[in-house]
Parts: C-alpha cells; sequence; structure tokens
C-alpha cells in the first residue's frame, strides 16, 4: 500500500476541529500517514453530508470518528491496514 491519507473535515471556527487535528498530529507522524484537512463550508457537497459533524476523521470513506479523535480506534485502524 502506498502512503496512507487521512481526511479530517473541519471549519476554521471550530474548537472542537482544531482540538482534533493537534491530537491527530502525534499519531500521523507515529504512524507515518498524511492528513488532508477539507473546509466543510467551501464545499457544499461536505457541508450537506457533514455539517453537524464537524470534525469528521476518514480514511478514502470510511468514518473514523467524530466530535472527538477516538485515539484508541484510529490507532488500531493505522495499526490494521500497514
Amino acid at each position: 500500500m502506498g502512503e496512507i491519507e487521512l481526511t479530517l473535515i473541519s471549519r476554521g471556527y471550530c474548537h472542537l476541529c482544531h482540538d482534533m487535528e493537534v491530537a491527530l498530529a502525534p499519531i500521523a507522524a507515529e504512524f507515518g500517514v498524511k492528513i488532508k484537512v477539507l473546509d466543510v463550508d467551501a464545499d457544499p457537497l461536505l457541508e450537506s453530508k457533514y455539517d453537524e459533524l464537524v470534525p469528521v476523521l476518514l480514511h478514502c470513506e470510511r468514518e473514523l470518528c467524530h466530535y472527538f479523535l477516538d485515539e484508541p480506534k484510529t490507532r488500531e485502524y493505522l495499526a490494521e491496514i500497514r
């Protein structure tokens, strides 16, 4: 498998989004994964799907968690797909 990229659906004024991004950084570094942050408000399709759920952490289309980082689940998932 090539480089793993997780997507964080976020918005600029959301403190939970910022908190998840900060909490995710050390895990991303540990597992060598890239984090792509997408602004939910910049894309009508993302907004219609995730508006009230942000922050949402995805790998491809699989939702790993929302609102708060589920660190154990995220670590377990990343260990599985390596």
